[in-house]
């Protein structure tokens, strides 16, 4: 064992992301706030200790433990986002317009305002929008709405992530009038880039509005496997790098001024940096596009210094610096899958370093198939746990339809985006020409694997699988754990029972599966909890563009086996007593609140899921950002 350990020793500023991250990862989801005393001061003393050379190194990799957990806690203290005590309708605002989202069917706009005599930044559905432009000052009338928290353990949770994007409602607003025209900065030139160009390529491609592709497009370049192109990362800052390092780097090689005292190319990479910082504020500075610039600045710099660009080492640093920039990234969809595909394809070509064939053409298809093979790889737990899916012909969609946008549609599109209108026309064209190939690719036979819910213990075991090739050093050992964590990860969730009953925060939407397997529902549409159909059905391992059976009750009582759900106040008046002398019923679910001390056993509420042994876990409403 010491001698695997000193075998880590020369490895061990790699495992400091992931320790951090994991640090990180538990407080976020705990199912209580933990109550830290010293928070701010215990945080420091860790990180302090973890550079103390006497420590040991198993010691060493529980301090960074612990500093990734009491630093999102501390963090989350300091961030401290205003929140809805409940939701409002028809009240008269006047705000900031901050940004404008873009979608195929609404827009919306981000407002800051006064609520209740407290400043906060809130999201609202309007139409007639023509005239607002960022930094205005508006009055409107809005309907706000408290974010949702999760709608199921360990699934995710809306009310966190608006904690952390300082967002403390979203709803509508109708009657938007202007009162004072004002400038925006860097988000009114996306503003006015979109109004110019009118293209969801530009809005998408260089504006980063990740909603502007129409849904039923979305859908096909998902089953593809090249959805990812619709959220500018790395793959998007390579192109515009590469293209603004070409450029510059044929200029400056003409100037005799310049190659006479420096490599024309430390210059074209430093005028391509700071076109990359443009265009990394100009898309929205999006966590998988921050992360992106930040392995772009270290190849660079790495390459004007002479130094080795492509390591895993690179990437870790880039993953520490993102996580100490905000510790909530580790809990997103981009931040995980970003991460994963650009260390296992660093892995690859850094600790592998296949063999690559001599010829051109063989070696530029063998490397796209090779990148596209370990990408997907990498990507997949995680593209099954939060979408519930995997594309099968994905590897067939990247090596035919990511050449045409890198070397067609981005260059297109980003001459159009400095008003050459005929270039956007152009790229639209081969849009629809390619769109048609992805069309063909997704009506293959099972384009998309749907897979079972992966709860967290089953994810942890994932990424640790992954985690242990990549930096473990031994002969074999590190394949041995991949595969061993990966086995665990697979059984757990075969293993994992799904539940039987699942209840919304507030009572109002409750599910319930059937003897068919099926989900049965109470409504079969709830504007407030729209997201709760989807999140279930996945869990429950159903297509989630099937629709939402009703089921069937008697005078306002829904039963299934021991579970009792009334919505209605009547009925839960007159049967409240003969359902708690009723010795066949388990539970008691009510829409209302019910005060019953002799039937207290009985009663359950708030967010719940029951499972077939009748055990309940409920989900937490006791964290700082509900």
């Amino acid at each position: 064992m010491q001698e695997f350990i000193k075998n880590q020793q020369c490895n061990l500023f790699i495992y400091t992301p992931f320790l951090m991250a994991g640090g990180a990862a538990l407080y976020f989801s705990l199912s209580r706030e933990p109550h830290l005393i010293f928070a701010p001061i215990i945080t420091a003393v860790l990180l302090a200790s973890v550079f103390i050379k006497q420590v040991p190194i198993l010691l060493r990799g529980l301090l960074l433990f612990l500093f990734g957990f009491y630093y999102a806690a501390v963090f989350t203290d300091f961030k401290n986002t205003p929140d809805l005590k409940h939701n409002i309708h028809n009240m008269e605002i006047v705000g900031r317009v901050d940004a404008i989202d873009y979608t195929p069917d609404k827009v919306r706009i981000y407002l800051t305002a006064p609520i209740k005599g407290v400043e906060m930044r809130i999201r609202v559905s309007a139409n007639d929008t023509a005239m607002v432009r960022v930094g205005d000052t508006v009055r409107t009338t809005v309907g706000l709405f408290q974010p949702a928290s999760a709608y199921a353990p360990g699934t995710f949770d809306y009310a966190r992530w608006a904690y952390f994007n300082n967002l403390s409602a979203t709803g509508y607003a109708t009657e938007l009038s202007v009162v004072e025209s004002g400038t925006g900065g860097i988000n009114a030139m996306r503003d006015f880039l979109h109004r110019q160009t009118e293209s969801f390529l530009v809005d998408s491609l260089i504006l980063g509005y990740k909603n502007a592709v129409p849904k039923s497009d979305n859908k096909i370049w998902t089953a593809t496997g090249v959805g990812h192109i619709w959220s500018i990362s790395g793959f998007h800052m390579a192109l515009v790098g590469g293209w603004l390092f070409a450029m510059f780097y044929f200029i400056f090689r003409r100037i005799p001024y310049i190659v006479r005292r420096i490599p024309a190319k430390i210059p074209a990479m430093i005028v391509a940096w700071v076109g990359l910082v443009g265009y990394l504020f100009l898309s929205g500075a999006d966590v998988a596009t921050v992360r992106a610039f930040l392995m772009t600045t270290l190849v660079f710099t790495a390459f004007i210094f002479g130094r080795n660009a492509i390591s895993v080492r690179n990437v870790a640093l880039a993953f520490c610096i993102i996580l100490l920039i905000n510790p909530h990234y580790v809990m997103q969809a981009g931040f995980q899958l970003s991460f994963a595909a650009v260390f296992g394809l660093v892995w690859l070509y850094s600790e592998v370093q296949p063999k690559m064939p001599k010829n051109k053409i063989l070696k530029i298809i063998y490397g796209m198939v090779l990148t596209s093979v370990v990408a997907t790889v990498f990507t997949a737990p995680f593209v099954a746990a939060h979408f519930g899916a995997i594309p099968i012909y994905s590897l067939i969609g990247n090596l035919i339809l990511l050449p045409i946008f890198s070397v067609v549609i981005m260059p297109l599109v980003i001459v159009g985006a400095v008003g050459i209108n005929i270039a956007v026309d152009a790229a639209h064209a081969v849009y629809n020409f390619t769109f048609e190939i992805a069309e063909w690719i997704a009506a293959l036979p099972a384009a998309n694997a749907t897979v079972p819910y992966i709860p967290n213990t089953a994810m942890i075991c994932f990424v640790l699988g992954l985690m242990f090739l990549i930096l473990v050093r031994g002969r074999f050992i590190n394949y041995m754990l991949c595969v061993l964590f990966i086995l665990l990860g697979v059984i757990h969730v075969y293993n994992t029972p799904r539940p039987i009953f699942y209840a919304t925060y507030d009572n109002e939407l409750i599910a319930a599966r059937g003897a068919d397997g099926k989900l049965y529902f109470n409504k079969s549409r709830a504007s407030n909890h729209y997201f709760a159909f989807d999140t279930w059905k996945q869990i429950n391992g159903e297509g989630t563009e099937t629709s939402n059976p009703r089921l069937k009750h008697e005078n306002g009582i829904y039963r299934f086996g021991n579970i009792v759900y009334m919505q209605k106040f009547v009925p839960t008046m007159k049967n409240i007593k003969s359902l708690c002398d009723d010795d066949s019923v388990r539970y008691i679910v009510s829409y209302f609140e019910i005060n019953s001390p002799s039937c207290a056993h009985k009663i359950i509420r708030g967010g719940f899921v029951i499972y077939p042994d009748d055990r309940v876990k409920y989900i937490s409403h006791t964290r700082r950002w509900n």
